[in-house]
């Protein structure tokens, strides 16, 4: 790379990201210039938004602009014993932090509302979604077909998630045959063979494999190669 500044690595909290705008900033931890995340740099990691204050740690490259992300390494939840919604109040963190990450689509995401609803590769019915959640897991926002992680408990109004991540999370949890990428949206929504399949979540039922909801196609597209 001769002629060319080496990428460092950095460390720091999300100053702000702005999915509209399709970039934001974060504060080096170490006390250095403020590094531009362009939106396109985030979705490669597995992400459409990042929350404000959000740990971080980043490649960045220096430009004629300043530092730019070129890749993100890790977004880090927040390190807390507490639950991040009341549902969640009660229930021994450990044992949910314990459960593995299952691929999930966003049905449809209403941040001003709050909440909103996903559905695990090859499950019928829904999965709740609280922006509180989302928060704890770094998340801003989430759009519709978005392809993410969840760990899922049975709440009081049924499946919910209890930690959510990026889609890569339960990629690396699963077999390399089954691996679902973001663009297996076709495959999640085809009949599976009968049988029982396995749903590794605190209270919640398996649901048989022919019964896996069929939503509408243009809610599965991904949306994770937009241009920021």
């Amino acid at each position: 790379m001769d002629g060319q500044e080496q990428p460092v690595e950095i460390s720091g909290q999300v100053k702000w990201f702005d999915p509209a705008k399709g970039f934001g900033f974060v504060l080096d931890a170490a006390g250095g210039p403020d590094v531009l995340l362009h939106a396109n740099v985030l979705r490669n990691f597995g992400q459409s938004t990042v929350a404000e204050g959000t740990l971080i740690r980043v490649l960045a490259t220096p430009t004629a602009r300043g530092l730019q992300a070129s890749q993100v390494l890790e977004v880090q939840s927040p390190a807390t014993s507490t639950a991040p919604i009341a549902d969640l109040i009660g229930r021994d963190l450990a044992q949910v932090d314990a459960l593995p990450f299952q691929p999930a689509r966003v049905k449809w995401f209403d941040r001003a509302k709050g909440f909103g609803f996903a559905n695990l590769f090859g499950h019928s019915g829904d999965v709740f979604l609280h922006v509180e959640v989302l928060r704890h897991g770094g998340f801003a926002d989430l759009v519709a077909g978005e392809a993410i992680a969840i760990k899922v408990v049975d709440g009081r109004r049924g499946p919910m998630a209890a930690r959510v991540a990026s889609w890569d999370r339960a990629a690396e949890e699963q077999p390399a045959e089954d691996e679902p990428g973001p663009d297996a949206a076709a495959e999640s929504t085809a009949p599976k063979a009968a049988g029982p399949v396995s749903m590794p979540v605190i209270g919640l039922r398996p649901v048989a494999g022919p019964e896996v909801e069929t939503a509408p196609q243009r809610e599965m597209q991904p949306c994770l190669a937009a241009s920021g």
